[in-house]
């Protein structure tokens, strides 16, 4: 197996399942009724045994809740971190306006992440049937969150993980960070991350970057289309606000959620806006 056969498969799955479109039934407008969620998926493949993962146990990156790769899966060769991609259907629609998050992104952002999981599970299928054990980090029972809500776990303005996709991400080669926290791939920002580790040792990938922001132009763009306020060009991006943002929306849309303003109308949409 290659990571062409994966990367194949991979796209194919993406574009072919039924429920990486909304269904008429749970539509929350005419608009949303069989829309796509995702584009095609872009893949890198990542060592487990990379030092930079030790640095991601600072408290000024993910933090010491985070578990390295091989103590999620001591016999792992390989990670394989993934971006899944909103359509254009979805950014456009929640570049209308930037004071509350469109249906369409309410939408990618809950059954988007339903798709993103049945997604690594058929990964996980392929890598089993190969013979191969492996694990998704974000679907275990030692996944972890710190909310920066929840006053009885840190007193601290962050959220901190015991896997953090978006760091994975960038150790892997997928992309650099941006000053929303984003992370900004060859297709952008906006989309979703996710992970597995496997037993098979495939071809690696190179990071083709050294700087944590090389590929975030320092515009500030997103600094004006948050409806917040929470990011700043000189300090960092305010968590609290964005997550109190965040559970108004909830509130109305249940279960549906979401903003992603910080990700619509800026240079690093869809590209890599400095190369």
């Amino acid at each position: 197996m290659t990571i062409g056969d994966i990367v194949a498969q991979a796209q194919e799955f993406v574009n072919t399942s039924k429920n990486n479109y909304i269904c008429d039934s749970v539509a929350l407008s005419r608009e949303c009724a069989g829309m796509k969620i995702f584009d095609s998926p872009i893949l890198a493949f990542g060592c487990p045994d990379d030092e930079i993962y030790l640095e991601f146990k600072s408290p000024d990156v993910v933090g010491d809740d985070f578990l390295l790769p091989l103590q999620w899966l001591e016999s792992a060769k390989t990670i394989i971190s993934f971006f899944l991609p909103y359509t254009q259907q979805v950014k456009s629609a929640n570049s209308r306006d930037f004071q509350w998050p469109a249906d369409e992104w309410l939408h990618a952002r809950y059954d988007g992440q339903l798709f993103l999981k049945e997604f690594a599970l058929f990964l996980q299928t392929i890598f089993e049937d190969a013979g191969a054990k492996c694990i998704i980090p974000s679907f275990d029972d030692r996944f972890k969150i710190r909310d920066i809500r929840d006053k009885t776990s840190t007193g601290e303005n962050k959220f901190s993980s015991s896997w953090s996709e978006r760091h994975v991400a960038y150790a892997c080669g997928l992309g650099t960070f941006g000053i929303s926290k984003g992370l900004i791939t060859d297709k952008g920002i906006c989309g979703r991350f996710g992970s597995i580790l496997t037993e098979l040792n495939l071809e690696k990938n190179t990071r083709p970057y050294n700087n944590i922001y090389e590929y975030c132009c320092q515009c500030g763009a997103c600094v004006k289309t948050c409806p917040v306020g929470a990011i700043s060009a000189k300090e960092s991006k305010n968590d609290l606000l964005c997550a109190e943002f965040i559970d108004k929306t909830y509130e109305r849309h249940n279960p549906r959620y979401g903003c992603g303003k910080c990700q619509v109308g800026v240079p690093c949409e869809s590209k890599i806006p400095c190369s």
